[in-house]
């Protein structure tokens, strides 16, 4: 069954609002042209650029967005709602919230999130090349996550954390050198610059490891988008949850757009970068043509 996301706070909601999921690394990666900007700096230029072509950025936490005709005009209205009571008025919306990440419940690994803790060899795979990488398993997804990695690095150490693994997947493992621990792990431990030591398992033995990678489960952030209906698909293996699009992050919804890895998971900034132009040409065309539209019938013919 599909486990339900972790509730947050109103507080740690806010928090996430006002910075993008990869605030806690240290560069963004695989952008061209922009490799290893930091995150902050990426937000800040993209918001300046919009400024300078007319565009207003207003910083708040939605908490409802609605139709403002439920009965489904063709061009249609929504009424979007802040935190401190704004009411803002718009013909068309783009979602574009991103993910939450989701870390299984190892005691110590969330504080090296984002730094010796990862999730993915084609976001941040080269930084950690040739390292000593564990891999702690969340489920069937996790062997094929490995492999990415085993590319990497030729020391790699499977962590099976009481998920099934059967013959044919440890004979495939063992033929790329990857070893397979099978004892519990029962934290993940930090030397003394802050940086990850190894994992500790259940009989008190540390495995030494300086990277440790693991598949997070991924919720579209859908806080405050309640109102709109918008539907949502489960990802496999109970890996999380996103926004269901079409072409071009079109939805069932009249007027509404998705892009992004809120609609697409394994997206990265580029991809979400392309995805959200091709939305932003898509929302012009449609108010180009209903104004043309309503031109039309303003003028009786």
């Amino acid at each position: 069954m599909r486990k339900a996301p972790l509730s947050i706070t109103a507080t740690e909601r806010r928090e996430r609002a006002s910075t993008p999921r990869n605030a806690p690394a240290e560069g963004v990666h695989g952008l061209l042209g922009l490799e290893g900007v930091a995150p902050a700096e990426l937000l800040r230029r993209g918001r300046e650029e919009v400024r300078r072509y007319g565009g207003r950025i207003l910083a708040g936490e939605v908490t409802a967005a609605v139709p403002a005709d439920p009965t489904g005009a063709v061009d249609p209205r929504f009424t979007v709602t802040l935190a401190d009571g704004t009411a803002l008025r718009a013909r068309r919306l783009l979602v574009a919230t991103g993910l939450r990440d989701v870390l299984p419940e190892v005691p110590g690994l969330a504080r090296h999130w984002g730094r010796g803790a990862v999730h993915c060899p084609y976001c941040h795979g080269w930084e950690v090349r040739d390292e000593a990488i564990g891999i702690l398993a969340v489920g069937p997804a996790s062997v094929h996550h490995a492999l990415p990695f085993r590319q990497l690095t030729d020391d790699l150490v499977y962590f099976r954390r009481g998920t099934a693994l059967d013959q044919d997947t440890r004979a495939r493992l063992a033929a790329r050198g990857i070893r397979v621990v099978d004892t519990p792990v029962a934290a993940v431990e930090s030397a003394g610059d802050g940086s990850v030591e190894g994992v500790r398992l259940a009989d008190g033995r540390i495995v030494p490891r300086r990277v440790l990678a693991v598949a997070t489960t991924l919720w579209a952030r859908a806080d405050g988008l309640g109102g709109l209906n918008l539907p949502m698909r489960d990802l496999p293996d109970s890996m999380g949850r996103h926004f269901a699009t079409g072409p071009a992050g079109t939805t069932e919804v009249r007027g509404v757009w998705v892009a992004g890895n809120a609609t697409e998971p394994m997206a990265q900034v580029g991809a979400s970068a392309a995805a959200g132009a091709l939305a932003g040409s898509h929302i012009k065309a449609d108010l180009v043509s209903a104004d043309t539209d309503a031109a039309l019938a303003a003028s009786g013919r």
